[in-house]
């Protein structure tokens, strides 16, 4: 497998100087900087592959082999008049892209927020930080924060009880800390930051849009992306809605094997692949890991390796556990990988997936460091240690 470390750039705590001496060969990153209706031009691209691989010839090599994300303006996702602009945009920067040898693209299809928490720092019994989400806390801020309209129709009885317990027991910091964590944007500006008027506005362009329609307009997209990714020998490898699950009135369609099922029924295209994230589909009470590994293994494109554990009382609550020590059979999934690597082998030459250790906790040093959320040095250094001593002893089997 290719061993990637997510990378965000100039700005990151984490420096290229840092991820060479983790062992990974491969970077994860994007153009954060571009907003998103704007053309990821070639000579932009080339200057990041420069501060990723500038001293190549005389340290450890590092390559930027994926990127993640192109991030997808929410006038596709909407079909919104004037929509074909944004198309156009997101293919001429998968041209450039592949143009300068990056033909690896994770992207998701998450309307209005990316991946969403209650709990940025979330104190573990060994003194570590984890991030984590609280349905009862995210009740709280939907319901009494937020005040969505028409949100007590999608809570039953105990939980509009629950949710007004946890409001009325925070202090005005905790409720302020919860807004700040759930719609003021994340590492890498996946999402805009929002006060709590932009995101109800954000969140009403959706009223009259169900998962039909969603899904829909995500087909509409990739049958114009998916020829030209064939053309250029690039795979797209959709992110999983996280957490995989309806949210504030917002339909999610990537969330389970048979929101896959259906995908991948109406775009066959062999370009048209997953990013198994698998704490994000591990999140889902109904999921398998390993066999959604061994289901979709073909599709397979890009893989975020790390678990999560969820709560005994409240399934949709889970906090990120250590790579091995979670909800997620993390051996079975990498032992799937493994397979589909041997099966592709046999094919082609360019048989090796690419994997990175997920979220990673704040843990010793970085615990007094500003970190980017789920993103500091140690605690996914030691994800990727884990990680690499599985693939280790299961590949005497491969």
């Amino acid at each position: 497998m290719r061993e990637a470390w997510r990378w965000f750039g100039p700005n990151d705590p984490v420096s290229i100087a840092d991820i060479r001496q983790t062992g990974a060969t491969d970077i994860v990153s994007a153009l954060h900087h571009i907003p998103t209706d704007e053309v990821w031009s070639v000579e932009q691209i080339k200057a990041h592959k420069i501060l990723i691989e500038k001293d190549n010839s005389t340290l450890s090599a590092l390559t930027w082999s994926v990127v993640e994300s192109i991030p997808v303006h929410e006038d596709i996702k909407l079909n919104a008049q004037g929509c074909q602009r944004h198309i156009d945009t997101w293919i001429a920067s998968m041209e450039n892209l592949a143009k300068c040898g990056i033909k690896t693209i994770c992207y998701n299809f998450m309307p209005v927020i990316d991946w969403t928490r209650t709990d940025l720092k979330f104190q573990l019994p060994n003194g570590g930080y984890a991030l984590k989400f609280d349905q009862e806390k995210f009740a709280a801020f939907d319901l009494f924060i937020l005040k969505r309209d028409n949100a007590q129709a999608d809570y039953s009885s105990v939980e509009l009880q629950r949710a007004e317990k946890t409001f009325n027991e925070m202090s005005e910091d905790e409720k302020t800390t919860l807004t700040q964590n759930i719609i003021a944007g994340l590492p890498g500006k996946m999402t805009d930051a929002y006060t709590v008027e932009d995101f109800k506005v954000a969140l009403s362009a959706y009223k009259d849009i169900n998962k039909d329609t969603l899904r829909k307009n995500l087909f509409a997209f990739l049958s114009q992306v998916l020829p030209k990714a064939e053309q250029l020998g690039v795979k797209l490898a959709i992110h999983p809605d996280d957490p995989p699950r309806d949210m504030l009135g917002l339909p999610r369609i990537i969330c389970t094997p048979d929101d896959l099922h259906v995908l991948f029924d109406a775009q066959p295209s062999p370009s048209n692949g997953i990013t198994l994230c698998a704490g994000t589909y591990g999140s889902h009470p109904d999921n398998n890991l390993p066999e959604m590994a061994k289901e979709f293994a073909s599709r397979i494109h890009f893989a975020h390796l790390r678990g999560v554990t969820k709560d005994k009382n409240e399934k949709r609550s889970f906090y990120e556990a250590e790579h091995l020590s979670s909800d997620v059979d993390m051996v079975g999934v990498i032992s799937e990988l493994l397979k589909e690597e041997k099966n592709r082998k046999n094919q082609t030459s360019d048989h090796e997936i690419f994997i990175r250790p997920d979220h990673g906790h704040q843990i010793l040093d970085d615990t007094t460091k500003k970190v980017n959320p789920g993103y500091s040095c140690l605690g996914r250094l030691k994800g990727l240690a884990e990680i690499r001593g599985v693939i280790k002893a299961l590949s005497y089997n491969y």
